[in-house]
């Protein structure tokens, strides 16, 4: 299956793991002392797609663990949370776009071969 949808599988996965860590960040905008992060998608990618990994592992959390990184603040907090909201929020939102636009391709190239699977 993977041959079939190509990098589109690894990216829809990686896009999964970028919106679980923007949402991570949303949630804890109040919490004190937490330090909002991001993914490197393209990075995580790359890495993903890369040369073969050890055998057992899961190549695609493998990228994401390595490919996130401590997210910029551009708002200082007393308390030390390192989240903007609003950055979260427009992350977020983007993030979630990219995430639809691979899952359509995704279901497109699943439709094209049912298509041809059955005939219709």
């Amino acid at each position: 299956m993977s041959d079939f949808l190509g990098i589109h599988g690894t990216a829809l996965a990686l896009r999964e793991q970028r919106l679980q860590v923007l949402a991570a960040n949303i949630a804890n905008a109040d919490t004190p002392g937490f330090q909002a992060q991001d993914l490197d998608f393209n990075a995580a990618l790359r890495m993903a797609t890369g040369p073969a990994q050890p055998a057992g592992s899961d190549p695609v959390a493998a990228a994401a663990a390595a490919a996130r990184f401590d997210a910029p603040s551009s708002q200082p907090s007393f308390d030390g949370n390192t989240v903007d909201p609003e950055r979260a929020r427009a992350g977020f939102a983007q993030a979630a776009l990219e995430y639809r636009a691979s899952m359509s391709f995704v279901e497109s190239r699943v439709r094209g071969m049912l298509t041809a699977i059955t005939g219709q």
